[in-house]
């Protein structure tokens, strides 16, 4: 099994940018579903971003379509989130997520499926 340490939360200003890191380790051979994730204050955790390292095409909550970009460099076992246009109503914990998967198509960002999870990183954007 993989596991996952994320980085790269911290505070910023509407319309800023953050780019958060998910590195993995462990059984990194494996086709994954990865998938970034986030708990706003009072909310319940969520699925916004989700890709397969065998590489179908990621998956957008409409929330964020547009301005996050999940991507992964398979040499550093890293998976991405670049987010642009920060609103103030993306503030929340941030997770990364994986489950081992046999195949390489859609990840649906069903949180129940994902069985190995970051520790977190927030992020905070200020209006």
């Amino acid at each position: 099994q993989v596991q996952l340490v994320e980085s790269g939360g911290g505070s910023v200003q509407a319309g800023g940018s953050l780019r958060l890191s998910c590195v993995a380790s462990g059984d990194t051979y494996s086709n994954y579903c990865m998938g970034w994730f986030r708990r706003a204050l009072g909310q319940e955790r969520k699925g916004i971003a989700t890709l397969n390292t065998g590489g179908s095409t990621p998956y957008y909550a409409d929330s964020v379509k547009g301005r996050f970009t999940i991507s992964q460099d398979k040499a550093e076992n890293t998976l991405y989130l670049q987010m642009n246009s920060l609103k103030p109503d993306d503030t929340a914990m941030y997770y990364c997520a994986a489950f081992r998967t046999g195949w390489d198509g859609y990840c649906p960002p069903n949180r129940d499926n994902f069985d190995r999870w970051g520790q977190g990183t927030q992020v905070t954007v200020s209006s």
